[in-house]
């Protein structure tokens, strides 16, 4: 994989090193280091330079950022890929439930890894697998994917710095019963369950902080569908806070084991709205309720 960047430095800055520049633009320290292993990919002005270069306005930088490699251990699978938008930068994958995001013990063969690395190499591209925003196995919706280490560096920052970067997640779900307040925010520090290394509970006392915004857009058969925003995203934040507050969601083998309308969470990341890292220009991704979620309130 190799993406090329060119930015001109602005007639109205004053000189600077390369590097001063670069974070400026979001680059992280990881990705200066990454940058410096090669020689010829910082140029400025059509010429290599090092990071404490001094641009002066008006000058040219180009970057080659370069990959040559595969992620390791991650067999390349036909399966299927419901990609929502790519560019040389980034993709949107809406991931179906039951497609667990990376690899593991039981699920070695069927992840979304798996799929992208198969579709990489039929482009026979080198992929190494950055998944920025990642979803449980049974949560279905919007996934970020970053194409290399420049953008991944930056959408991740974002993701950890949510309260200024502008990224956005929007959540559908249904709870059990009718919810009430019609809206509010949820706010329960979250943290390990004692004697489980999988489930989590609220916990004043030692959880981290963790804070979920609600509203309540119709009622069905006895159900909720609720839209959530995340402003923090805790391991199963949403499936934990809505059992707090009285309503758990539906489908949940964890939190509230009720199959009996859903055979999974019914959780679904419907909306995704971020600053593009590279253009600066605002994206924003919408995936429609799935049919097994739409079927327990319409059917």
């Amino acid at each position: 994989m190799e993406r090329t960047l060119i930015y001109t430095a602005d007639n109205s800055i004053v000189s600077m090193p390369v590097s001063y520049f670069l974070k400026q633009k979001g680059f992280s320290s990881q990705n200066l280091v990454q940058l410096k292993k090669d020689p010829s990919a910082v140029l400025a002005n059509g010429i290599p330079c090092f990071m404490n270069h001094i641009l002066q306005p008006g000058d040219t930088l180009t970057l080659h950022i370069r990959e040559d490699y595969s992620s390791e251990k991650i067999p390349p699978v036909n399966l299927p890929l419901n990609i929502v938008y790519e560019d040389a930068d980034l993709m949107v994958i809406n991931k179906p439930a039951g497609m667990p995001i990376h690899p593991s013990m039981n699920n070695y063969y069927n992840s979304l890894a798996n799929a992208l690395a198969y579709y990489f190499k039929q482009q026979n591209c080198p992929f190494v697998f950055r998944c920025i925003n990642r979803l449980d196995r049974d949560t279905s919706g919007l996934t970020i994917v970053a194409k290399h280490y420049v953008s991944a560096g930056m959408l991740s920052a974002m993701i950890a710095n949510k309260a200024t970067s502008g990224i956005t997640r929007e959540y559908l779900a249904i709870a059990k019963g009718a919810v009430r307040p019609l809206e509010g925010t949820i706010t329960a520090p979250l943290g390990r369950k004692e004697g489980s290394i999988i489930e989590r509970t609220v916990d004043f006392e030692n959880g981290e902080s963790a804070v979920t915004h609600y509203k309540v857009l119709d009622e069905k058969n006895g159900h909720s569908l609720v839209s959530l925003i995340l402003e923090t995203g805790r391991t199963h934040q949403i499936r934990i806070h809505m059992k707090y507050l009285g309503y758990p969601l539906i489908g949940d083998y964890l939190y509230n084991p009720d199959m009996e309308h859903i055979q999974r969470q019914a959780l679904h990341a419907w909306k995704l709205s971020f600053y593009h890292p590279i253009t600066g220009e605002k994206m924003q991704f919408t995936a429609p309720l799935p049919e097994d979620m739409a079927a327990v309130l319409y059917p």
